[in-house]
């Protein structure tokens, strides 16, 4: 080799990126990056001229990748671990004369130590998810509960506290909150874990039923009671429910007729059939719930105050999910599992759709979000439900919108590289999360990525991050 061409291959390894090691024949360093000792807590240059097989010996290389190409006279790729408690990852490549004689080993050594690290926090992290998950399982088996209660805001964990003190008992319950909530499944909840979980729920939306055939339908009918009545009669829904729990959705729809047999109902637990003469006993614990104001109801007459007071034993308002928004993630994820399964289908939300989800209203609460969410499965194609498959109306109101850039302007006055640009998004995307979430762990369920990935960019992007911690 020329001393000219030497110098330039010496220069071209001393100012490489790369962690560059050359070996002879024999295995003695011929060149080295300066740098690349560092990783194995040595002074640079200080190996020039020693044996692969001497560092190896002394446990500076563990094992040699020089030495390894050398044996096995192949391209070789091995992790190592150094003495100052790094993760090398090496590949060596072994360089052959015209004659087929190994004359050079050439080796490249990059640091893994901190993708091994995130690595090993993603595998605990998903064995703890996983064990989340059992646990979660295991208590829903236990509580034998199929309408599970997902929730993360301080909000509703008050509000299931208040539930689980009060199921073991007959009180009566008057849910209160908008359409959607949810009311429904919390009164089956509390059915389920009620010494009564035995017996039927017997369900009940006042305001389908026409008020003409709410009396029937609500106490039943003797045989030959009006035109058109079953000729063996019919238990009505209260009957029903003997033993068990009658839960009345939409109470304030109830008609102001049926409101005074209801009243006695509760007070005598009896109850007739229409047309019938024999008062029939019955044992329900009742549960009733509207979106209504029911106190201006019975301040404007629209509702007895007798009956009011005698479901208000304990009154429950559950807020709408605006007003609950940590709830939104979990049940995004648990509907999004529970459709996928429905039609066995595996379909994905992308980080800006998962992201416009969150911060969507959801004037419909859960509701909305559950029928939406089949929507989207079912009429889009895609695996994965893109920002554009969304509703317009729901695109535009959201209250903190991120700008994207949706083409590439290639006459701009700055003209910045695809890396560039992506940099860009994923800074502004992480310092807005930053500024909405309390942990990484939320951050990442907002961004749609693993815990670690957040704290790996987070550190990437420190000095670019403009954060206000204050």
């Amino acid at each position: 080799m020329g001393e000219e061409l030497e110098l330039m291959l010496a220069k071209i390894i001393e100012t490489s990126n790369n962690n560059i090691t050359i070996t002879d024949e024999h295995g003695t360093i011929v060149y080295s990056n300066p740098t690349h000792w560092t990783m194995y807590g040595l002074e640079a240059d200080a190996y020039i001229g020693k044996s692969v097989y001497e560092l190896e010996e002394s446990g500076v290389l563990s094992p040699s990748i020089n030495a390894l190409v050398l044996k096995e006279k192949k391209e070789v790729q091995i992790l190592q671990h150094t003495t100052s408690g790094k993760v090398v990852m090496s590949t060596g490549f072994p360089i052959f004369n015209k004659e087929g004689r190994l004359v050079r080993v050439v080796s490249y050594s990059q640091d893994q130590t901190e993708i091994v690290k995130l690595q090993k926090q993603y595998q605990q992290l998903q064995s703890k998810m996983a064990g989340y998950q059992t646990e979660v399982e295991e208590l829903r088996e236990k509580e034998a509960s199929h309408h599970p209660i997902l929730f993360r805001s301080s909000t509703m964990q008050h509000i299931f506290t208040t539930i689980q003190r009060v199921a073991k008992t007959d009180a009566s319950i008057l849910f209160l909150g908008e359409s959607g909530v949810g009311k429904s499944t919390l009164a089956r909840y509390i059915h389920d874990q009620s010494e009564r979980h035995k017996e039927p729920f017997i369900e009940v939306n006042c305001s389908t039923i026409p008020e003409t055939l709410f009396e029937s339908e609500m106490f039943g009918y003797e045989p030959g009671s009006f035109t058109g009545a079953h000729k063996s009669g019919k238990q009505g829904l209260i009957e029903q429910a003997d033993q068990g729990t009658l839960f009345l959705d939409e109470i304030g729809e109830l008609p102001l007729s049926i409101q005074v047999k209801l009243l006695k109902v509760l007070q005598e637990k009896k109850m007739m059939r229409v047309g019938g003469k024999e008062e029939r006993h019955v044992n329900f614990r009742l549960i009733t719930a509207t979106n209504q104001p029911l106190k201006k109801m019975v301040d404007a007459g629209t509702f007895r105050f007798d009956l009011y007071y005698r479901l208000n034993v304990i009154p429950i308002r559950i807020p709408p999910l605006v007003e609950r928004p940590d709830d939104i993630p979990i049940l995004l994820q648990h509907y999004l599992q529970l459709i996928n399964d429905k039609y066995n289908v595996e379909k994905k939300l992308h980080a800006t759709t998962y992201d416009l989800l969150v911060h969507y209203e959801w004037p419909g609460n859960v509701r909305e979000m559950e029928n939406l969410l089949e929507r989207l499965i079912l009429t889009i194609e895609d695996p994965v439900i893109r920002p554009e498959h969304l509703p317009i109306e729901l695109q535009k109101t959201r209250k903190e919108a991120v700008e994207y850039p949706t083409s590439f302007d290639a006459n701009r006055e700055e003209k910045k590289t695809l890396k560039e640009t992506v940099e860009e998004v994923e800074i502004e995307m992480i310092a807005r999360a930053y500024q909405q979430c309390k942990t990484t762990y939320e951050m990442a369920e907002v961004l749609g990525v693993s815990q670690p990935s957040v704290m790996y960019k987070m550190k990437k992007y420190k000095d670019r991050l403009r954060l206000n911690t204050t």
